[in-house]
């Protein structure tokens, strides 16, 4: 059963800036900069069997983000590795998800931010999948989101950045009141982009199509899906894709930290059906991540 208790009510310990502290005293103050401006990035990653998949990755990536918007964290990724390991022994877990978290503090208030200090948190707990799996079995519903990611000079799109997720929620909610289980992004140029928290996938005559991550993040799972599709020699096309494209495709499928290999079976007006290529990635992905031959 999931645990629907508040995030800031729940036993357990978070690392901060450094120690192991109780989850209820985790906290910062109302005018920390980050709450105000958004300078804050952050990581998602999924820990299974007690190991934490692509690790080292995640954790550069973090500290890349946030030098991205123009602070350093003084924890260097071997640091942040190590951290996250804590977290996840000092509650007790094995198959979780951990969240490191870093924002610039509340030492000075208004746009700049020259005088603020770097921080960073990481917590970790219990989430099964993202999606209901009998519904992602099936395939989930997409909607066509209202709000489009924005092009690389107007954002810091490479970034992990926590202000780029404020229209991925928009549009999330949007899709959700309207009966769909999320929403699929275009560029602002029209193309297709992501999911509002996941890389688009889709297959066509066998071979698998993927929208250039020029304004989206590269995401890790997405990179691994890329490796397992070629190890098995199926052609990957990383290209441009727009909408009118989308009715030739039979097959759809997102990628993510948090919705690991989830299948689409439909966006907008168009259909998908969840193939054997699709299944047999999603395998792959799963048999990787708990360490079993591939």
């Amino acid at each position: 059963m999931a645990d629907t208790r508040s995030f800031d009510d729940r036993d357990g310990s978070i690392w901060m800036d450094g120690k192991l502290v109780p989850w209820r005293e985790a906290n910062v103050h109302i005018l920390t900069h980050a709450m105000h401006y958004a300078s804050s990035v952050f990581e998602g990653q999924r820990a299974y069997g007690g190991t934490i998949f692509k690790l080292h990755e995640h954790s550069e990536r973090l500290r890349r983000s946030a030098s991205i918007l123009g602070f350093d964290l003084p924890w260097s990724a071997d640091e942040i590795d190590e951290a996250c390991n804590a977290v996840l022994a000092a509650n007790g877990l094995t198959d979780a998800y951990v969240r490191p978290v870093a924002w610039r503090g509340s030492e000075q208030m208004g746009v700049s931010a020259q005088r603020t200090r770097p921080h960073l948190a990481i917590a970790a707990w219990e989430w099964g999948k993202y999606f209901d799996p009998a519904l992602a079995a099936k395939g989930i519903r997409l909607d066509i989101s209202p709000w489009r990611r924005p092009a690389p000079y107007t954002a810091p799109t490479e970034s992990k950045a926590a202000g780029l997720y404020m229209i991925c929620t928009m549009a999330k909610h949007h899709a959700e009141n309207r009966g769909y289980n999320d929403a699929l992004m275009f560029d602002w140029r029209g193309r297709i982009a992501e999911a509002t928290g996941a890389n688009a996938f889709f297959v066509k005559d066998g071979a698998l199509h993927t929208p250039t991550p020029d304004c989206f993040l590269d995401g890790i799972t997405r990179r691994t899906v890329i490796d397992l599709a070629r190890k098995r020699g199926i052609e990957v096309i990383e290209r441009a894709i727009w909408p009118e494209e989308l009715e030739s495709f039979q097959q759809f499928f997102l990628t993510g930290s948090a919705a690991e290999v989830t299948f689409v079976g439909s966006a907008g007006p168009w259909n998908f059906e969840v193939g054997d290529l699709s299944r047999q990635l999603a395998r792959d992905y799963d048999d990787l991540v708990n360490r079993r031959q591939v």
